[in-house]
């Protein structure tokens, strides 16, 4: 790829996000499956003069209209059920698992084909019954309104098996758990960003020109293909000081860099877009926090499911180690545009603390916990002392949270199994 193709493709990286969001949006996929179904049902008219008279007379137009006729019925009834469905599903993910979880629910592709093409295929009825009563289609129409009408209902029959099986989990604890580790998966090959062991300061350099945001939200993308560009054009480094999942308030200092006049200070704001709420595709603390969420829920006297919070440690490790092997290495977007790191503390305080907080006094919670911190200290010895930091503190608040002693032995002997360096803080 040519500098000026691959320039081309970073700029236009802000607009390729945007459009990745309206495309998961559900009225989205439901407009483009209505048009393409009224499209389709118009179409028989323009086609009928190239259909031969001994196909046409084949066809009665009663035929056709009964079926449409059914169609139109079934798929409102379908569809009208299939709405109530996934309603019932986000209000039980709200109650039951977490509120941050249900945005992945209304993305779900297979939930928005199924409604899209329930509602696309009772449009095309309704729009086929119209035209029909109206004799636009003519004798020979009718051959491209029927066969359009059998592509529809196979497409049904289709969407609506894989809907069935879909229903089984869709919503469901472990469904949502798998859901968001692949979603922090696709956010941290996504972003790119480098690890430290040591906490980041985002402080600019008093040497270095402050550009301040100017607005209160979450940074939810930022476009290193515009500044990129831009300190390309002005010859200089741009120090980027906030990632995506940063909360900022005016007079922040977003960026920094040697020079800049009121029009650098624009175009390096125009890079970053804010938000209301936190997003998942650049943002993978995001997810860990939705995972923590889910074991903190499972966790609580109401449901008392330590089973979950042990499927969530389960799902952690899976992540980490995947962002631990390619983070250590990962190097800044460009010379000229450099990012600050994520503190890898940051990311296991996210995942681990509401669990070793909620589950101290659950021995199966708390045997999984040390275990699956010590497998993460075998696979990333680089941040062994950080993982040693976090099983102590747990281990400190099983001391304090465990009454029968028999459990606590276990706790402390998974506790020794991998960590000899820091000490058990003593019971009292």
């Amino acid at each position: 790829m040519s500098g000026g193709a691959r320039r081309g493709s970073r700029m236009s990286s802000r607009w390729l996000w945007v459009l990745g969001l309206v495309l998961r949006q559900i009225w989205f996929r439901a407009a483009l499956f209505s048009v393409f179904s009224v499209a389709l049902a118009l179409l028989a008219a323009f086609i009928a003069p190239y259909i031969p008279y001994e196909i046409s007379t084949k066809i009665g137009s009663e035929a056709v209209d009964n079926i449409l006729t059914i169609l139109a019925s079934s798929m409102l009834a379908v569809t009208t059920f299939s709405l109530t469905a996934m309603v019932s599903v986000f209000a039980g993910v709200n109650s039951t698992i977490t509120p941050r979880a249900t945005q992945l629910l209304v993305e779900d592709s297979t939930a928005q084909n199924a409604l899209s093409t329930f509602l696309g295929a009772f449009l095309f009825a309704i729009v086929g019954i119209c035209a029909l009563s109206t004799g636009i289609y003519g004798t020979s129409g009718r051959v491209i309104l029927f066969v359009g009408t059998i592509i529809v209902i196979a497409v049904i029959v289709v969407t609506l098996l894989r809907w069935i099986g879909h229903l089984s989990s869709f919503g469901r604890v472990g469904s949502t758990i798998d859901r968001l580790e692949t979603v922090i998966r696709a956010a941290t090959d996504r972003s790119g960003y480098s690890l430290s062991t040591a906490p980041v300061t985002s402080a600019p350099s008093p040497h270095k020109h402050p550009v301040l945001a100017d607005r209160i939200g979450y940074v939810t993308h930022l476009d290193l293909g515009a500044l990129e560009d831009l300190a390309g054009r002005l010859d200089c480094a741009i120090d980027v000081h906030v990632l995506p999942g940063t909360f900022v308030t005016t007079g922040r200092a977003i960026a920094s860099l040697d020079r800049a006049d009121s029009r650098t200070e624009a175009e390096i704001r125009a890079a970053f877009t804010f938000d209301h709420h936190r997003q998942f595709d650049h943002d993978p603390r995001l997810g860990l926090i939705v995972l923590s969420e889910i074991a903190s829920r499972a966790l609580s006297p109401a449901v008392n499911d330590p089973g979950t919070a042990i499927a969530v440690l389960g799902s952690g490790v899976r992540v980490m180690a995947a962002f631990l092997e390619e983070g250590r290495s990962k190097p800044a977007f460009d010379a000229k545009v450099r990012l600050p790191s994520l503190f890898v503390g940051d990311l296991f305080d996210d995942l681990v603390r509401p669990i070793a907080r909620d589950g101290a006094a659950l021995v199966e919670v708390a045997i999984k916990l040390q275990r699956s911190l010590g497998e993460l200290a075998d696979m990333a010895p680089w941040v062994r002392g950080l993982l040693a930091y976090r099983a102590a503190d747990a281990m400190a608040r099983s001391e304090q949270a465990m009454t029968f002693e028999a459990d606590l032995e276990c706790v402390r002997a998974a506790y020794l199994a991998h960590w000899t360096g820091p000490s058990i803080p003593a019971r009292h």
